[in-house]
């Protein structure tokens, strides 16, 4: 069996990478006995070896052969004058993750849930794809039960994000975290903004356990549309957002201690978690939050024609156009009945963030500050 390096040299074409990839050519692969699948992957690591990315400038990537053969080959060394580009030497040069960006992130994150939302709500409930065991597919729980549609699709879009840092961010957790798989870029540095203890908090168990048994039975109609796979893509996004939102308790956490420094360490001493409660609460904002996101679902559930008015009200202002809590929002015309047939009712959202996204966040930051002193 050909080792395939001529076929990948062609592949990758002239100039600087194939030079490079007909020279080693010409040193040959490694000339120990070894059988052709070795022999091909040890081929394939040396090019990969040697591969100039033309779009990372002076840099190398260098990739380690252990992760692709069981033989080991010597890495090679940069060129003079080029800094060779290893997994640990990737930094995050965005300030997407600073204490200053945390509220503009939350309300971002906002929108990414609601039109998740109204994207799920368009099908049936369909339990079939929440059931153990309804649909061969392969994967079984820690407990030995096989598993559901959602959770296999769950399972394998974390598996193919996991190997691009998906989980290396301090902003993503998976539902399956004893199942990350090895990673095929080189992993990033980010800023240390969190305390060691942030890695170890992960509370998806519950937030699964909210959208099957609270979330899907209030957005979604009842019955079978046979719709499976396009549920099961939705329940997917909407999932992954309402974990990176509610996680996000953790850095919000840490904004306020560094806030108030003193008083939150003799709270966290004590192991005061009602004190901690009650230094984190903001009632107020809480209810503006409420208030922004039941708004911005019934703006953007609704079907708006040109000439049409955008209605934001609650479900007692839907049914009384004088009510004080109804506002009408012309949007590019005249006046207009106001639209009742919400994509996902707005007042279900909200309910959503006041019942259980606002309380998960906090029960992060409580799990967060009570470990924010320890060294490890």
């Amino acid at each position: 069996m050909k080792c395939g390096r001529a076929a990948l040299e062609r592949r990758l074409g002239g100039g600087e990478r194939g030079a490079a990839l007909r020279l080693q050519r010409t040193a040959g692969c490694p000339a120990a006995r070894v059988l052709p699948l070795q022999r091909r992957r040890q081929c394939e690591v040396q090019a990969l070896q040697t591969w100039h990315l033309p779009t990372w400038e002076n840099s190398q990537l260098q990739v380690r052969a252990e992760a692709t053969s069981t033989v080991a080959t010597q890495m090679p060394t940069a060129p003079a004058g080029q800094k060779a580009l290893r997994r640990n030497d990737s930094i995050d040069q965005s300030a997407s993750l600073s204490l200053d960006n945390i509220r503009q992130s939350l309300i971002r994150q906002e929108d990414t849930i609601i039109f998740s939302l109204i994207e799920r709500a368009q099908f049936a409930a369909n339990r079939p794809v929440y059931e153990s065991g309804a649909m061969p597919v392969p994967g079984t729980r820690a407990d030995g039960r096989p598993f559901s549609l959602l959770e296999h699709m769950l399972w394998e879009t974390e598996q193919m994000h996991g190997k691009v840092r998906r989980y290396t961010s301090p902003d993503e957790h998976p539902f399956f975290p004893n199942d990350v798989p090895p990673l095929i870029l080189p992993e990033i540095k980010y800023a240390e903004v969190l305390a060691p203890c942030a890695r170890r908090i992960n509370i998806n168990d519950k937030i699964f356990s909210l959208y099957l048994d609270h979330l899907i039975p209030g957005i979604t109609q009842p019955g079978d549309d046979n719709n499976y796979g396009s549920a099961a893509l939705s329940d997917v996004l909407t999932l992954q957002a309402l974990s990176k939102r509610i996680h996000y308790g953790k850095f919000v956490a840490e904004a306020k201690f560094r806030a108030k420094p003193q008083e939150y360490a003799a709270l966290i001493r004590q192991k005061n978690t009602d004190g901690l409660m009650a230094l984190l609460t903001d009632e107020v904002q809480e209810a503006k939050v409420v208030e922004r996101v039941r708004r911005k679902a019934a703006i953007y559930g609704q079907d708006i024609q040109g000439d049409d008015t955008c209605f934001v009200g609650s479900k007692k202002a839907m049914a009384a156009i004088g009510d004080c809590d109804a506002q009408m929002l012309p949007l590019g015309g005249s006046g207009g009945i106001p639209r009742m047939n919400y994509k996902v009712e707005p007042d279900i959202v909200a309910e959503l963030y006041r019942r259980w996204v606002m309380p998960l966040t906090k029960e992060v930051q409580i799990e967060y500050l009570l470990q924010r002193l320890s060294p490890f």
